[in-house]
Order: C-alpha cells, then sequence, then structure tokens
C-alpha cells in the first residue's frame, strides 16, 4: 500500500515539474516574441555569437585536426552566448521601462539574486517617494526613490532611527536617479552585490528580528497630530472621576 502511495506521489511531482518546465518555456518564447519586436538588433547579434563562436571552432579544429571536436563545442558555445545577450537585452529593456515609475526601486530590490531582506517602504510621503530598507551580508542598505530634496531627509532620519537597535553594522544609502550622486535603476543590483560581506548570516537574522520589532514599536503608537476633540474627552474623564 505504501509502495502504490509512494509511486503515485512521485508520478505527481514530476506531473507538476513538467508542467512548471512548459511554463517556464512559454514564458521564455513570449519574453523572446516581445523583445524581437521591439529590438530589431536582437535577431543579429545572437547570429552573430553563435556563427562567430562556431566559425572561431572550426579554424581551431582545422588547426589541430581535431575539428570532430571543436564545432560541437563551439556551437554550444555560441548558442550559451546568444542566451546570455537575449537575458541582458531583456533585463535593459525591462529596467528602461521601468525607470522613473513609482516603485520601480522596490521592484529591482525585490528580485536581488541571493539572500537579502528586504522591506518595501520603511518611510515614505504622499509623493510616493519612499525608502525601502535591505538586510544583508554587507548589513544594512537604505535605498530611496523620489524627489532628491524630498528623500534626503527621509534618508536621514530612517538612518539614525535604526542606528539605535544595530550596534557597528554598517549602514549604506543610496538614492535611485540620474543625478550627480545618485544610482540609475539598471545598476541598482549590480551595486548592491558588490558591496562588502560585512556581517554573518547568524548577524543578518538577528537584525532582521530587532528591526521587526522596531518597527512593531512604531506601529503601537498612532502617528500624526492627535484627532480633534481628544484632549478635551481626556478632562471631562478626569473630572468624572473627582
Amino acid at each position: 500500500m505504501a509502495g502504490k502511495q509512494d509511486k503515485a506521489a512521485a508520478k505527481e511531482a514530476a506531473k507538476v515539474r513538467r508542467a512548471a518546465s512548459r511554463e517556464r518555456r512559454k514564458q521564455i518564447f513570449e519574453a523572446f516574441k516581445m523583445q524581437r519586436r521591439e529590438d530589431k538588433a536582437l535577431i543579429p547579434l545572437m547570429l552573430g555569437a553563435v556563427l562567430g563562436v562556431t566559425a572561431i571552432a572550426v579554424v581551431l579544429g582545422l588547426v589541430f585536426n581535431a575539428v570532430w571536436m571543436t564545432v560541437p563545442l563551439g556551437v554550444a558555445i555560441g548558442a550559451l552566448l546568444a542566451v546570455i545577450i537575449f537575458g541582458r537585452r531583456v533585463q535593459s529593456n525591462v529596467f528602461r521601462k521601468a525607470d522613473g515609475q513609482a516603485g520601480a526601486g522596490a521592484w529591482a530590490l525585490e528580485n536581488l539574486r541571493g539572500r537579502w531582506r528586504v522591506t518595501p517602504a520603511v518611510a515614505g510621503t504622499t509623493h510616493f517617494d519612499a525608502v525601502h530598507r535591505v538586510i544583508g551580508r554587507p548589513g544594512v542598505v537604505l535605498v530611496a526613490e523620489g524627489a532628491s530634496h524630498r528623500v534626503k531627509p527621509l534618508l536621514a532620519q530612517e538612518k539614525k532611527r535604526i542606528s539605535r537597535v544595530i550596534g557597528e553594522t554598517p549602514i549604506y544609502d543610496f538614492i535611485i536617479g540620474s543625478e550627480e550622486g545618485q544610482i540609475p535603476l539598471k545598476k541598482l543590483q549590480s551595486t548592491l552585490m558588490k558591496l562588502p560581506r560585512n556581517i554573518t548570516a547568524a548577524q543578518v537574522d538577528t537584525l532582521e528580528t530587532r528591526l521587526a520589532a522596531l518597527a512593531s514599536r512604531g506601529a503601537a503608537l498612532p502617528k500624526g497630530p492627535m484627532p480633534a476633540g481628544a484632549k478635551m474627552r481626556n478632562v471631562q474623564r478626569s473630572l468624572r472621576r473627582r
């Protein structure tokens, strides 16, 4: 009985994997069609990569009398290079379209490779300016998007707030934009990936717990002006107790 259940489970798992694989292939094909319509240089570049590497492989095969080995290897390397070109151009196109859109920074951070802990919009304004917090091996990274004259005070305030609970952990801060001293959206991910590894994975977990506790304490008290009449109600309550 147990053997039949295991076989059924394995069969179902294989079915799910095949369905997921088909869905990924479909998504890649749709992305290729979309990119091909918008990027006229895509096909020539991909073909050039395959044919160029294959041609080099043929020459090397003739020189070393090993065409049977170098040509298949050249085709494989050329195809891999073509896939890399496709991926890079799709990514560049996506970032170009997202640049300047509200929430683009949060989207880029949430798609970081690796074990990063991203908390979008830990601070913000009614103009859709926002500061996002990222915790990783470099420490704490604050990333702001929006008008620089509005997000700079937000960054300073958030940096001061979290520095009270994270000790000597490094804090990095960046503003997304094209002005001097800012980081273009398309370079945000690579910039974070190049930061030095200053803390351990265990310290990352500890930092996340501390900052989560700080956020919950801040949420316990309502922010903003006291509602109208609140002070008067408190006075009336005191008088009744007397």
